[in-house]
Parts: C-alpha cells; sequence; structure tokens
C-alpha cells in the first residue's frame, strides 16, 4: 500500500518496517487493535463481516508506507512471493480481501496494484471473489479492474472513510458469495487533475462524486471516481472512473461515460491558485502586527510528505525568519541529524542549528539559524481528529526550537501534518498561534479546521518535490497529450 512519486527517493524494505509490515497474527492483531498502525479498511471490513454472522479470517500480508518513491523491486518481488505462498498455505478460500492505495510504482514495474491483483487471481483461480479498496488518487490501470470483481474507492479528500469502503467490500463479498455476478465498466481521461484542487469538501471533485452517487440504483454495486496520483508520472496516469454493475455491462458503460463527460466538461475548474512565498509571509506578518485578525494557515503544499515529498524544504521558513513574523509555528519538518542534536543538548540550551545538514535533494535547501530548545518528547502517541483519529501516530524523537519568532517542530520520521497531536505533544497551544505553517497538502483540512476557518487557509507556491504547479515537473512518462499540462488536449468517449 504505497503511493509513489516518481522523483522522490526509493522506498526500501527497511521504510517498510518503520511503518507498518505485519503478517499471520500479527496483522490480525492489529486490525482488531484500538489504536492500529495498518488502515482502518481493515477494521471496516471485519467489523463488517462479524455482524453478518460467522466466518473464519485467514490473515497474510499487510505491508504500507507514507507516500515516498518507487518501491525497491527486490522488495517488491519478495513481498508478492511471500503473499502467495501465505495464500497458497491457506487455500481452500472463499475469496479474498485487499487493502491496495492503486498509485504505487517499482524501480522495476509501472503497476505493482496490477500485479498484485493478476498474482492473487493466479492462486486463486476466476471463481473466487477478490474485492479491494483503494485510495482516490490511485491510478488505475485496465490490469487492476480486469483482475477484481470490484475495486472500491475513497470518497472522501481528506481519507475519512476508510472503515466505510471496507464495509462496502464486505457487502459486495458476501454478495458476491451468495451467487451474484458482477460487470464493471472503467474509463480513462487524458486529465491529470493538480492536487489542491481534488479537495471533496467543495468544489469540482466534490460535485463530480455527487453526481456519481446519485447515478447509483438497485442494480448498482459502486461508482469509483479516482482524480489519480499526478506525480507517479506512469503510462496509467490520469483521471479513473470504475463503475460496478449486479450483472449488466451496458449498464456500467453507460454510466462510466456520464460521468467521465462530466468531468472532462468541467475540467477548467480544476485549475490551481496559489499564492507566493512573498504574498503569503505578508499575510503571516498582518497576522502577528493585528490581533483582530482570525488566526492565518499556510499549506507548504510542494513539500507535502503526504504525496511523497521530503517534508524539509527551508523556502517559506526561511523567508518567514528573514521577514521577523512573530506568533507563527511551522512543522513537522523531517530533520533525523537536528532532532538528534536536540535531544543531546537537552531542553533550554541554545544553539546554532543546520537545517538538512544530512539531505541531499535540491529542492529541500540548508538553513542556518540560532536556535533554543523550548521541548522535547519521543515516542508514539494516537492521533485524535482527522484521517489520524484513533490511530497511532509514530514520528520517532520530536522537538520545539525556537528560531527568532518562528517555532519549528522538527521530527526523526518523515510524516505530514495530520493532526493536532503532532503540535500539542510538544505544549503548542494551537488556539494560540497566529500563523500555522503545515508541511501537508490537503490532509490538515479534517483535523485543524477547529482552530483555523477554512477563509484564512493559503496554499503557498514554493519550490518542493510536490509541487501543483504541474508545468514545473519533468514529465517523462505519462501518456500525452494530458490535460492540464497540454491545454489543448481533446478526448471522446470510445
Amino acid at each position: 500500500m504505497l503511493e509513489s512519486h516518481s522523483h522522490a527517493p526509493v522506498a526500501t524494505a527497511e521504510e517498510f518496517a518503520a511503518d507498518c509490515d505485519l503478517a499471520g497474527d500479527a496483522l490480525a492483531a492489529d486490525w482488531r487493535a484500538p489504536h492500529p498502525r495498518g488502515p482502518a479498511t481493515f477494521a471496516g471490513f471485519v467489523a463488517a463481516m462479524d455482524a453478518r454472522g460467522p466466518w473464519t479470517a485467514l490473515p497474510l500480508r499487510h505491508a504500507q508506507v507514507d507516500a515516498s518513491g518507487p518501491v525497491e523491486q527486490g522488495f517488491l518481488d519478495a513481498f508478492l512471493d511471500d503473499l502467495c505462498d501465505r495464500l497458497r498455505a491457506a487455500l481452500p478460500v472463499d475469496g479474498v480481501f485487499l487493502s491496495l492505495h492503486g498509485a504505487a510504482i517499482a524501480t522495476g514495474d509501472d503497476d505493482p496494484d496490477g500485479t498484485v491483483l493478476e498474482r492473487v487471481r493466479e492462486v486463486v483461480g476466476p471463481a473466487v471473489p477478490i474485492v479491494a479498496t483503494l485510495d482516490l488518487h490511485g491510478n488505475v490501470s485496465r490490469r487492476m479492474v480486469d483482475h477484481a470483481d470490484l475495486l472500491v474507492a475513497y470518497r472522501t479528500n481528506p481519507h475519512v472513510d476508510l472503515a466505510e469502503r471496507g464495509a462496502d467490500c464486505a457487502a459486495a463479498m458476501h454478495e458476491r458469495l451468495g451467487g451474484a455476478r458482477f460487470a464493471s465498466a472503467f474509463v480513462k481521461l487524458p486529465f491529470v487533475p493538480p492536487s489542491v484542487t481534488q479537495n471533496t469538501a467543495s468544489g469540482p471533485y466534490r460535485d463530480l462524486i455527487e453526481c456519481g452517487q446519485s447515478l447509483r440504483g438497485a442494480g448498482v454495486v459502486d461508482v469509483s471516481i479516482l482524480s489519480g496520483f499526478t506525480l507517479a508520472d506512469t503510462p496509467k496516469n490520469g483521471m479513473s472512473m470504475i463503475v460496478t454493475t449486479r450483472g449488466d455491462a451496458a449498464l456500467a458503460r453507460d454510466i462510466a461515460r456520464r460521468v467521465a463527460r462530466r468531468a472532462w466538461d468541467g475540467r477548467h475548474a480544476w485549475v490551481p491558485r496559489l499564492t507566493s512565498i512573498a504574498d503569503a509571509v505578508a499575510l503571516a506578518r498582518d497576522a502577528s502586527r493585528d490581533p483582530a485578525l482570525a488566526p492565518l494557515l499556510l499549506a507548504d503544499v510542494a513539500d507535502n510528505p503526504g504525496g511523497g515529498g521530503r517534508g524539509n524544504t527551508v523556502w517559506l521558513l526561511e523567508a518567514l525568519c528573514a521577514a521577523g513574523v512573530e506568533g507563527a509555528v511551522l512543522g513537522p519538518f523531517f530533520d533525523p541529524a537536528l532532532v538528534d542534536e536536540a535531544h543531546r543538548l537537552g531542553t533550554g540550551a541554545t544553539f546554532r542549528a543546520r537545517l538538512n545538514r544530512d539531505e541531499t535533494h535540491p529542492l529541500s535547501g540548508r538553513l542556518e539559524a540560532d536556535a533554543r530548545i523550548e521541548r522535547l518528547d519521543a515516542g508514539p502517541v494516537v492521533g485524535r481528529r482527522g484521517i489520524a483519529a484513533g490511530q497511532c501516530i509514530d514520528d520517532g524523537p520530536t522537538v520545539l526550537l525556537r528560531l527568532g519568532g518562528v517555532r519549528l517542530v522538527a521530527i526523526a520520521r518523515r510524516d505530514q501534518a495530520r493532526d493536532p497531536v503532532q503540535f500539542e505533544r510538544l505544549g503548542v497551544d494551537l488556539r494560540a498561534v497566529r500563523t500555522l505553517v503545515v508541511k501537508s497538502r490537503g490532509h490538515f483540512r479534517a483535523a485543524f479546521d477547529e482552530t483555523v476557518d477554512e477563509a484564512r487557509i493559503v496554499e503557498v507556491d514554493a519550490p518542493g518535490l510536490t509541487t501543483p504547479v504541474l508545468k514545473n515537473v519533468p514529465w517523462r512518462r505519462i501518456p500525452r497529450p494530458i490535460f492540464p499540462i497540454d491545454p489543448d488536449t481533446a478526448w471522446t468517449p470510445s
């Protein structure tokens, strides 16, 4: 379960082990744990199956990591061999449930999600139902659709409906085991929506998902609309529609085409509008000087670890410090060496902080500044809001540093801003923060809305691996032409 950024560092076996790589009884224990490491899709599927009566769960293997680069091919191959060996040992089975992302790539495989589904299908044969969840940022291939009975994508971004989509798969599994036959239609658009326009609380994506759900009737099992993960840079990039019906292939095709046509006709509404660093700093300066203004949130969307960013670009931090902005907090900032030094020096110490001393990616940049250590912490915490509510968050050792008027939350394990506890654990009172700067593209919206109004959220146009300004990306492998990179792209339903 991986969202792969083509230009980010390779995701290694060690990275998976540090995040979540569970098998057998350990996996079963996790999906029933009060604060699981794995996704809520498992808990939703298991709870819905439990509610339908007796059944036997056979936990196989689950490995996931936050958005990163392509997965190391050797790890992927070993994982697939182990997964299929465990599945063969469990045979005969009545069905298979998979929690996938859909936007994984490997150093030698453009479509690991398709490979997983194909390998599982080879083991169980054509008659055994295979159902799977996908992130709505999945890049779907025809092979993925062909080897699954049902693919169900999340409908929310930020993703707060994982358990519900797992439960949908449980309901579909029971239908298939009861003798129902499914038919699926798949449409791919030459369209890669920039990340910051994919919010489902409002805007074009919400309208499109609502359109899809309005077309569900007695004969329709699911309508999934996947905006895709733009920065994977693969031949399967592009917005996808998957419609699954109870055996009516013509109905599935009709609905998929109708939704695709609506998406295509409204494509110009997905063009992002970002704020320059200079203008964002001016807003922060105003917020620090005028207490009558509502608190401000600056989203460093081009450095989103949730999309494969390093979580450590210094450009916005440097500008805030240079402008003398007061009352600002930025984080989480990924810098293991900085955190380690702070923990060795101890609370209250002052030192010359060298940010990104060990980082090699040119977009991260480096910064030196006098700093004071205000607070230290370590160990996992439990999320309380949004996508991480009730889940274990392990950012490793953390530190709160003061750099002039800006406080910096630095962490030892790369993570996006997804829950208030990432700041509160270090004593930050978010209600008193004048400007909160988050390393995140959009998942913060489900967590920090209790202290910042939507109208005071500003998406900043800064350098970074996850830039939504697609003309700045060094494309190599996506199908061309494709909108909005190629504004004159044409499309008609096949």
